[in-house]
């Protein structure tokens, strides 16, 4: 039986609860949720060549916008009048251009020739990049291999890069180094290094959480480290290759469902004060349905 005392709590309880306005309720429930921290403002992005299903560039992008994107991160060397038709068409951003052709025209390879073909690419990733608004362009820098070393890759690609440096000063466009698969730079403090030693606010980093993932660095750690160098993010699930396993693990794999710790890589970028593009690289997209998907998944990471 409900004693005197309590019923009277009650009742004072409840009245005091009819007598709030809805514009109060809501005004306290905003305020919880804003407790909960401010969300992330981060752009959602594609790359270009993982949009796999068939159609013209204008229904490739109609379906990307339908999907949930905001931008899409295109390829160099391509029509420019016909992606420029289908970004107005749609309403979609085009912030950064990756170069078509570094893995085939490095710029550290040690035929003059080849460099000097790469340096033609990257010039015309810079112009494509003016073309469609975008501020920074994807490069991989050199490749390192058994015939180009290391301190040969370091060299010939930094010479190169600064020949295009008055051409990305003039378009106010950023080249951005990418880490990638290329056997190079491949510590937070020396890509720190070869960034900073350019002495030039047009190049940076796009920094590619997986690839970061799967050559076995911590993404956290080079996001802290790289700061304010960083321009873009490519947002990549990797599983990660465990010590003296005989072959790597699958990967990529889908979004969320691979080892990166999605909390920490967004703390760190919340850290460097980073607010500009996220940018799936991911297979998937291959259809509409799998566009939607990974929308809705780069969705809850940035929500991490």
């Amino acid at each position: 039986m409900i004693q005197r005392r309590e019923f009277l709590q009650r009742g004072a309880a409840a009245f005091a609860l009819a007598t709030v306005s809805p514009a109060c309720l809501f005004t306290a429930s905003a305020q919880a949720a804003d407790s909960a921290g401010p969300a992330r403002k981060l752009k959602k992005g594609i790359m270009w060549g993982t949009v796999g299903l068939p159609g013209s560039v204008l229904e490739k992008m109609k379906a990307v916008k339908e999907a949930g994107f905001e931008g899409v991160e295109m390829n160099s060397h391509m029509d420019q009048e016909e992606v420029l038709r289908a970004r107005d068409q749609t309403g979609l951003l085009i912030p950064s251009v990756c170069g078509a052709r570094h893995w085939n025209k490095p710029l550290s390879d040690s035929d003059p020739k080849v460099r000097a073909e790469g340096l033609e690419a990257l010039l015309q990733t810079l112009r494509d990049a003016k073309c469609y608004g975008a501020s920074s362009v994807l490069l991989v820098p050199a490749v390192v291999t058994k015939q180009v070393t290391y301190d040969e890759a370091w060299d010939r690609s930094r010479a190169e890069i600064r020949k295009a440096l008055p051409v990305a000063s003039e378009l106010g466009v950023k080249i951005a180094i990418e880490n990638v698969g290329n056997q190079f730079l491949l510590s937070p403090l020396e890509a720190a290094r070869y960034v900073d030693e350019f002495e030039s606010q047009f190049v940076g980093w796009h920094f590619d959480v997986g690839n970061n993932f799967s050559n076995g660095g911590w993404p956290e750690q080079w996001i802290r480290i790289l700061g304010k160098r960083i321009q873009k993010l490519h947002i990549k699930e990797f599983v990660r290759r465990q010590r003296n396993e005989p072959a790597p693990r699958p990967g990529p794999v889908r979004l969320l469902e691979g080892d990166n710790d999605w909390p920490a890589i967004m703390k760190a970028v919340d850290g460097i004060g980073y607010t500009g593009w996220a940018i799936t690289e991911q297979p998937g997209g291959d259809t509409r349905e799998g566009l939607a998907d990974l929308a809705q998944r780069l969705g809850r990471i940035l929500a991490s």
